[in-house]
């Protein structure tokens, strides 16, 4: 099944940025800040990004999802980003694919998040045309059983965001930050992380994926590939972000709670 294809005339336009190593921090600013104040449709590919980081959701709480000891020896960045959505540790092997849209140029899909995830599920099934057994599970893509990319969105009035991260590649001890989530989707049946994903490198190279993925933009949108200046977006102060990068103290703070009340449970 895939989205039936479009007029080629009269297409909405499509701003394509395309970023290799940025860091994820300064990424997550960018689509913020393009969400809240631009009018134009986005599609921004980030080919990796510079550091081993944890990101969360705007609700997730850091005792529930991360194993904060080893964080904090091992001085592993942690974020809150502006959407919601789960917990993913990213790093090098991370391909990064967000997609901004005005409500009125994709009439067809509602703006609320079970229509935008289906409507990603078919665009990416015309990515995936041909390779694994992919599907839209819940909230993620698989292949099969196996996760290999975790979506967040954000919808405002008039316009929304659907991004991913996508595990072309992954450390496999870097797991080991993250707990297992209270909520979990069904399909995971309590399989360990290593267990519930997989790698896409397994599945296809790298730059394959990613012009694929331009090319099912071009069925839906008129692309325009642009070049931002990523830098000097990052340093407009008149814009306020929400996604946050959660500083060692305070990540020392929900540890040394967290102990305190074992240690009063225990006594």
């Amino acid at each position: 099944m895939t989205i039936p294809q479009a007029r080629k005339l009269g297409l909405p336009l499509m701003n394509l940025v395309r970023l290799k190593g940025i860091p994820i921090l300064q990424q997550l600013h960018l689509e913020e800040q393009l969400l809240r104040t631009s009018a134009d449709n986005w599609c921004i590919i980030n080919d990796g990004t510079n550091a081993p980081t944890i990101v969360m959701g705007m609700s997730g709480k850091p005792p529930e999802l991360l194993e904060l000891g080893p964080i904090l020896r091992d001085q592993v960045p942690v974020i809150r980003r502006f959407t919601g959505g789960g917990t993913v540790i990213v790093d090098h092997g991370t391909i990064f694919v967000t997609l901004i849209c005005n409500k009125d140029d994709v009439p067809d899909v509602q703006p609320y998040p079970r229509p935008i995830m289906a409507w990603s599920g078919l665009l990416y099934n015309e990515v995936f045309q041909g390779i694994g057994d992919f599907k839209l599970r819940e909230n993620d893509y698989v292949f099969g059983q196996r996760k290999f990319g975790g979506n967040a969105q954000s919808i405002t009035k008039n316009r929304w965001i659907h991004h991913t991260s996508f595990l072309w590649d992954y450390e496999a001890r870097n797991m080991a930050y993250l707990k297992l989530p209270t909520r979990a989707p069904e399909y995971r049946l309590a399989r360990s992380h290593m267990e519930f994903v997989c790698r896409m490198k397994e599945y296809m190279p790298r730059q394959v994926f990613i012009d694929r993925t331009v090319k099912a933009m071009e069925n839906h949108f008129s692309v325009r590939p642009i070049n931002l200046d990523i830098d000097g977006s990052a340093h407009d102060t008149k814009f306020v972000h929400s996604t946050k990068l959660l500083s060692e103290q305070e990540l020392e703070e929900v540890g040394a709670s967290l102990q305190e009340k074992s240690l009063s449970y225990n006594s």
